[in-house]
């Protein structure tokens, strides 16, 4: 008898749970869909301005090396390029080093994140990134 009761209450316990649990979804996927939560606008970066044409090349060469690649990029070539073109290399960068090295893409970022505003195009990448690298 002890069994039985044992049972149905790990039965109405699981099946409470589960009622608690599709209850929960329905307001989670309410607020998602909401007017406020429209999805980050993507920039290209090659339409961003503050890099000599003639460096395109070698940054495509960088990435295609990874983070080291854009490291020595940056530390070669970092002072010649300007805001939002270097803004969005280095953020690059910071997505690609936060594996091998989280200390310097926290680094990374707070000095971007310092530089950029709100009226930066590589604005909203920044607020898209903030909750993972502070």
């Amino acid at each position: 008898m002890k069994f039985i009761i044992g049972a149905i209450i790990v039965i109405g316990l699981a099946v409470g749970g589960w009622n608690l649990y599709v209850y929960w979804g329905n307001f989670k996927d309410k607020d998602d869909s909401s007017p406020h939560a429209a999805a980050p606008v993507q920039i290209d970066s090659a339409q961003l301005k503050g890099m000599p044409s003639s460096l395109e090349p070698m940054l495509d060469a960088a990435k295609k090396r990874g983070a080291i690649g854009l490291h020595d990029f940056l530390t070669t070539y970092g002072k010649v390029i300007a805001d939002p073109k270097l803004a969005s290399i280095e953020l690059d960068y910071v997505v690609l080093v936060a594996q091998s090295s989280p200390g310097d893409a926290r680094t990374t970022f707070a000095k971007v994140k310092k530089r950029i505003g709100p009226g930066s195009p590589v604005y909203s990448r920044v607020k898209q990134l903030e909750s993972t690298y502070e």
